[in-house]
């Protein structure tokens, strides 16, 4: 039985939309979950609007103890912290993969491409990722950036349809300008189909072709 543990900036993946361990239990079936929650890392990050050694050095703990817990493979569930992750990666012996992954690698491959968050600490890191991945494949798209301010604050206060509404408005005027629309985290999944049907444009959100990656892993690690 393979051991996944996945990190956490938020109790809300955990207890509240379990959308990540129901991926995995689909996808990886035969797997054991274990979850590491850091709830304050993220608040750390908005708060000091940007990613400290501090902060960094908290992911790559939250790693270590995942390793030492016995995990098998590292999943990484926040798109604000993900370049933490690659200084977890070279602190840790077993594979990490980040929530975001896949879906940046496949929208690289377009050249006019929209990014659209709701917490402004997500939009630089997922850009980023998808430039440098844009950049393996020597491209060089333009990226315009989209932030939806105070829909994350909404969707919190649990007004789930006024925050479907903020987005769809900015995804909408997104639309105008480029070819493709990354939503830059998992708790706009929800809307892929809706935006896909406003805009005409083709829309990708990350859970589900990161578990995706994350499966391919386990079956390359565990043998």
């Amino acid at each position: 039985m393979p051991k996944v543990a996945v990190l956490h900036t938020s109790f809300v993946f955990v207890t509240v939309e379990p959308v990540i361990t129901d991926l995995i239990g689909e996808l990886i079936p035969d797997a054991e979950i274990l979850h590491f929650v850091d709830s304050d890392v993220l608040a750390t990050v908005v708060r000091e609007q940007g990613i400290s050694e501090s902060s960094e050095a908290r992911m790559v703990h939250l790693a270590q103890a995942a390793e030492a817990a016995g995990a098998d493979v590292i999943f990484s569930a926040c798109s604000s912290l993900g370049p933490t992750l690659d200084a977890a990666q070279r602190a840790v012996g077993v594979p990490v993969v980040k929530i975001d992954q896949a879906m940046a690698r496949e929208a690289a491959t377009f050249d006019r491409i929209g990014v659209l968050a709701t917490v402004p600490t997500t939009l630089g890191p997922t850009s980023d990722l998808i430039a440098a991945s844009a950049r393996e494949a020597g491209r060089d798209p333009q990226i315009v950036q989209r932030l939806c301010p105070g829909a994350f604050d909404v969707l919190m206060g649990g007004d789930r349809a006024a925050h479907d509404d903020m987005v769809a408005e900015q995804a909408a005027a997104l639309a105008r300008e480029v070819d493709v629309i990354v939503l830059a985290q998992a708790s706009m999944r929800r809307l892929v189909g809706r935006l896909e049907e406003e805009t005409g444009l083709r829309v990708f959100s990350s859970p589900r072709s990161g578990v995706e990656l994350l499966a391919a892993t386990v079956r390359e690690t565990v043998r």
